[in-house]
């Protein structure tokens, strides 16, 4: 039985709320994505990552030489390499090459949706419908992405091979918000100042590559563009990384003072070495889908935090303070940088974003604050968080 209800919060919708007490640290949730991808930028860059899980493909001094582009950034502490523990299971699709971190990952892959995604020997065709779709995306949504068309593909596949569709509907349809057609916000902070026309292109784009009768009732315009906004404030940021679970496994070592201090040179250099070539492209960064964890709500102040500790899209949902039975377990839908911004900044982000005005305690307690924000905002700035009483949170 879990530890946790989904119930209906006054003002809020749908929320988790504890069904038991929880200490600091605790683990409330481990989740597999109802689905995932890899970001299309990424993989365009050649972040190797398994097709299904995102688990890293690449041993951390392939990772830190193609990052830095330095074949001679020296790597130390070879035996902490995270994918030492599955390297030798790598595997691929026998007909496309599509590669994945284990045999497991490829069948459960193949049996959900890429028996109707294998592209065979078209993969690398740019003509195919699907990578039209996906290069019609990456020119619209430039790095770094938020969210990604490859989840609507695999979503198309996994209806395709459902033995049960109605079951497949009815878990899709808990995704939907029924404020995501209150607001076009979404659609224009995912494409940009021309949205309405990119819009357009990524349609037929989508219409082109799922036009079997099958697909029918995703292919109207008011059915696409409520996928799109489903995975838009849906979806979860995913980042897997072989240089930092390198860093994170090499620095827990107790060692002498010297020895430590080495270390942290070390790690130091290769993170400037990297910073220099490959700058924000650290992770094998993705997003995707979850059929409990969607379902918690946001918090200026979270008792709670989704973390990625398996080096996959498996998300642990662990306790950041004592949380009582009866309490409701929030996270932040911001970064810690953005959580320390204004209560106009953050607000501003969350309505972009989320299409919601939060009413925390600690948005609450700051409501007679400036409506000021920070002065690399001040260009966007100008959105009017009044009058939003039906879509607070």
């Amino acid at each position: 039985m879990n530890p946790f209800e989904i119930k209906d919060i006054p003002g809020k919708g749908r929320g988790m709320v504890s069904t038991k007490r929880f200490a600091k640290g605790d683990i409330i949730l481990e989740e597999e994505p109802f689905v995932s991808s890899q970001f299309s930028w990424n993989a365009a860059y050649g972040y190797a990552a398994c097709n299904h899980c995102m688990r890293p493909l690449e041993t951390i001094t392939e990772n830190v030489h193609r990052l830095a582009n330095n074949p001679l950034v020296h790597v130390p502490m070879q035996e902490q390499d995270p994918t030492l523990h599955w390297i030798n299971q790598f595997t691929e699709c026998k007909f496309c090459k599509t590669r994945y971190c284990c045999e497991d990952c490829r069948i459960d892959a193949y049996n959900k949706y890429h028996r109707f995604m294998c592209l065979g020997k078209f993969v690398d065709d740019d003509s195919h419908p699907i990578n039209i779709l996906n290069d019609t995306w990456k020119k619209m949504h430039y790095p770094p992405e938020t969210s990604s068309i490859m989840l609507l593909v695999r979503l198309m596949a996994m209806y395709s091979q459902s033995k049960n569709k109605q079951e497949f509907m009815d878990q899709l349809k808990s995704f939907q918000s029924d404020i995501i057609n209150r607001s076009e916000n979404i659609y224009h902070k995912m494409l940009g100042e021309s949205y309405e026309k990119q819009m357009e292109q990524l349609f037929m784009s989508f219409c082109n590559a799922f036009k079997s009768e099958e697909f029918s009732e995703f292919t109207t315009p008011d059915s696409f563009k409520a996928l799109l906004g489903l995975v838009a404030t849906n979806s979860q940021g995913i980042a897997t990384s072989v240089l930092a679970d390198w860093v994170k496994k090499a620095s827990a070592i107790p060692l002498p003072t010297q020895q430590k201090e080495v270390l942290e040179e070390h790690i130091n250099s290769i993170y400037s070495a990297v910073d220099e070539f490959a700058g924000e492209f650290l992770n094998n960064e993705g997003s995707g889908l979850y059929l409990i964890q969607s379902k918690i709500n946001h918090s200026c102040i979270p008792n709670a935090a989704s973390t990625f500790p398996y080096s996959s899209d498996i998300v642990v949902l662990e306790a950041l303070k004592p949380i009582e039975p009866g309490e409701e377990i929030c996270i932040s839908y911001l970064d810690e940088c953005q959580l320390n911004r204004s209560r106009h900044s953050r607000q501003k982000h969350l309505k972009e974003n989320y299409i919601f005005v939060c009413s925390c305690p600690k948005c609450i307690e700051q409501a007679g604050d400036p409506n000021e924000t920070s002065e690399d905002e001040e260009d966007d700035d100008g959105m009017d968080l009044d009058n939003d009483d039906d879509m607070m949170e």
